[in-house]
């Protein structure tokens, strides 16, 4: 009997609910913590008129709802976006995250200690310690533009156009055709990617390109076939020979928000353009190294997946999908 019938979409189904998907609970708790750092940023940036507070937008994975269970031990992906307007139009936009840094400390005051502040390149990160929740405060110059269109900032005072609304919108159009199961294929295949990294800190495949490579095949399908979205061993299956297949040397554009002929050519070894801006490949900074990594990587897990396929009982189907998603599947 071929593996298929022990692990099918039921089986991966009931994985994500118990293991992968963000509980309610911890979902209540991300929304609530999120909300009392907006509500205090507000009140906070008003007094500094450096950079003019013009909005915040819940943004990331929270928003889009691809986020993944938090692990003990390690954040989660809680994003807020703080646009923000220069008062001053000849101050360096490079110091933006350190003052946002100084406005976050003071929101929380002696609640917190110096260790619970992380700046990245391009966001103010905020641990919570009692849940261990991290918060990721992006700031966004904004100049006015539609659709919640502005600027991040890195710390190099490098500036990528953004837009937390398109972002959304692009998620939620492919959704809204594809049912409940595209976002729940995302968390499997991020799920896949973390536990991946845990076994190869080298590798390297960021959440957002996950997102991306699945609304390519969303929108253009493969080997003649439409992303099977209701059978997630298929759908896994689909994107990892996808990878493995293209070596991921095939650029991928969205035209939903501008036209091929906008893209900047880049000579990056992977090419996926961010939906809102033609001048950002997502991959850009991977190396031909990093390609080749996890291309290799996505190889070795369609072999498993494969294998596992005709195995001969549900224990040996079962310890090879554990390759994938941890000791912990096929969870309760």
């Amino acid at each position: 009997m071929a593996g298929e019938s022990y692990v099918d979409h039921e089986v991966l189904k009931a994985f994500a609910k118990s293991k992968v998907n963000v509980p309610k609970e911890e979902a209540k708790e991300r929304r609530r913590q999120v909300n009392y750092l907006r509500e205090r940023l507000e009140d906070y940036i008003a007094a500094h008129p450096d950079f003019d507070l013009v909005k915040l937008r819940a943004s990331g994975s929270t928003a889009k709802h691809t986020a993944i269970r938090r692990r003990r031990g390690t954040g989660s992906d809680a994003d807020v976006a703080a646009y923000l307007r220069v008062g001053d139009p000849d101050i360096d936009v490079s110091t933006v995250l350190a003052w946002l840094e100084e406005r976050c400390r003071e929101v929380y005051g002696k609640t917190k200690v110096a260790e619970d502040f992380k700046p990245s390149d391009h966001a103010v990160g905020i641990t919570m310690r009692g849940s261990g929740l991290k918060i990721d405060v992006v700031p966004v110059l904004y100049t006015g533009e539609p659709d919640d269109r502005g600027y991040l900032v890195t710390s190099g005072g490098i500036k990528v156009l953004t837009s937390v609304t398109l972002h959304l919108r692009f998620i939620e159009k492919r959704k809204g055709k594809a049912g409940d199961g595209y976002r729940e294929l995302i968390r499997l295949l991020k799920a896949w990617i973390r536990g991946s990294k845990e076994g190869d800190p080298q590798l390297r495949c960021k959440s957002f390109l996950i997102e991306l490579l699945v609304a390519h095949l969303w929108d253009v399908g493969w080997n003649g076939k439409p992303l099977q979205v209701d059978d997630y061993p298929q759908a896994i299956e689909q994107v990892l020979s996808y990878i493995v297949r293209t070596g991921l040397k095939t650029p991928i554009v969205f035209t939903d928000y501008y036209t091929v002929d906008e893209v900047s050519p880049t000579t990056d070894p992977i090419q996926v353009w961010d939906p809102v801006n033609p001048e950002n490949n997502v991959a850009r900074g991977y190396t031909e190294f990093d390609r080749q990594r996890l291309v290799n990587h996505a190889k070795t897990t369609l072999d498993t997946l494969t294998t596992a396929a005709y195995a001969a009982t549900k224990s040996e189907a079962l310890d090879l999908w554990r390759e994938l998603f941890g000791p912990t599947f096929p969870g309760e």
